[in-house]
């Protein structure tokens, strides 16, 4: 049973590829699988953003004009979103591209009534094009989006298990915190989203952001059966 009727499912670029490959067809398989599995049967709506580090980072080309590298950064989400939604109906499941920059030969443009119908009828649907603007992070179109379609929660699946006192990494002192504010883990300045991501969920007080490790795929469908994995984010 699902604890979740309307998620969004964060997923990083860098999770397409390995080994210097910007796509690694196995590893988008075995995560569009695990997309499929969450959709079906209808009890999950699922909602999907991917950032474009596996192609392009908004900031890398540092002589660049700042807006013409954010440019760049926002299609390679509209690449990527392309290619797991192919991989989706490799799976076997269906797929829908949304995209907030308008590209009506490539795939529909991003409507919330049309996200709605979408996932209603059983498509995975990946939110393409970030926020449509330069400035925004991935971060702030997952939450804008999710606050846009109503969802019940953002699953953040990273490469790191949750979020600790510490980078981990870094410091073998950190610790898991298994729950937090918004409001406190902004003050304390710990790195899951960006500043304007934070102040959104904030305001818009959505329902409950889970942070947990990608190493396996399969812990998407752990945490929409309600496993406590990693940390769970929530309004105060």
């Amino acid at each position: 049973m699902s604890s979740y009727h309307r998620i969004i499912v964060k997923l990083s670029g860098e999770a397409l590829g390995g080994d210097g490959k910007a796509f690694d067809r196995d590893i988008a398989l075995r995560a569009a699988r695990v997309l499929v599995q969450a959709a079906r049967g209808g009890q999950t709506e699922v909602g999907v953003v991917i950032g474009a580090g596996n192609i392009w980072r908004g900031r890398q080309g540092a002589d660049m004009d700042a807006v013409t590298a954010d440019q760049m950064g926002m299609l390679g989400t509209v690449i990527n979103c392309l290619y797991m939604a192919d991989a989706v109906r490799g799976a076997g499941g269906k797929a829908r591209v949304l995209s907030a920059i308008a590209m009506p030969k490539v795939c529909e443009t991003f409507t919330k009534q049309r996200a709605l119908e979408c996932m209603a009828q059983g498509e995975i649907v990946f939110f393409a094009g970030g926020s449509g603007n330069p400035f925004f992070t991935t971060d702030t179109a997952v939450v804008l989006r999710a606050i846009e379609v109503e969802a019940d929660a953002i699953l953040l699946a990273k490469n790191i298990d949750g979020v600790y006192t510490a980078d981990p990494r870094k410091d073998p002192s950190a610790v898991l915190i298994p729950r937090i504010s918004y409001q406190e883990a902004a003050a304390r300045g710990l790195q899951v989203m960006d500043m304007t991501a934070f102040l959104l969920c904030a305001e818009h007080r959505v329902p409950a952001v889970r942070v947990f490790g990608l190493s396996e795929p399969e812990n998407i469908l752990k945490v929409i059966a309600g496993d406590q994995m990693g940390t769970v984010l929530y309004p105060a």
